[in-house]
């Protein structure tokens, strides 16, 4: 877009600069009188405004349609961006679950684990016969 401005900027110099160069050969050459060229100059100068002005309202229109369409791109953009934040978001949570149960599940496994290994050892200690109370012979 900046190269664009840049192009119809320089266009529109060049169009400005030609026509008072050309103005001023026109007066320096003219075989009119006075007063002819200065009517010439005036219709010169009011037809130069004109196309200025209106080279002016295409720079603004173009200007316009150029800003349109670049907050189209933005909204689109931006939508784009909401939509996929919210996929991520979604994915996001079911993952946290899927982990939330697998954990859930390794604890559960684990906590059935110690349950048996508690369980092993109490018939351990059950089966085990007491130390002997009665006091050894080793004398």
């Amino acid at each position: 877009m900046s190269e664009r401005d840049s192009d119809f900027s320089a266009f529109l110099a060049g169009f400005i600069f030609g026509g008072l160069i050309g103005a001023a050969i026109a007066l320096l050459y003219a075989p009119q009188s006075g007063e002819e060229t200065r009517t010439i100059i005036r219709e010169k100068s009011i037809e130069l405004k004109d196309k200025a002005v209106e080279s002016a309202e295409e720079a603004r229109l173009r200007a316009e349609k150029a800003l349109e369409e670049a907050r189209a791109k933005a909204d689109k953009a931006l939508a784009e961006t909401r939509q996929r934040a919210e996929e991520l978001a979604k994915l996001t949570k079911e993952q946290a679950i899927e982990l939330q149960q697998r954990g859930q599940e390794i604890f559960e496994e684990q906590k059935s684990k110690i349950g048996q290994v508690i369980e092993s050892g109490k018939k351990a200690v059950k089966k085990e016969p007491p130390e002997s109370a009665e006091p050894s012979s080793a004398s």
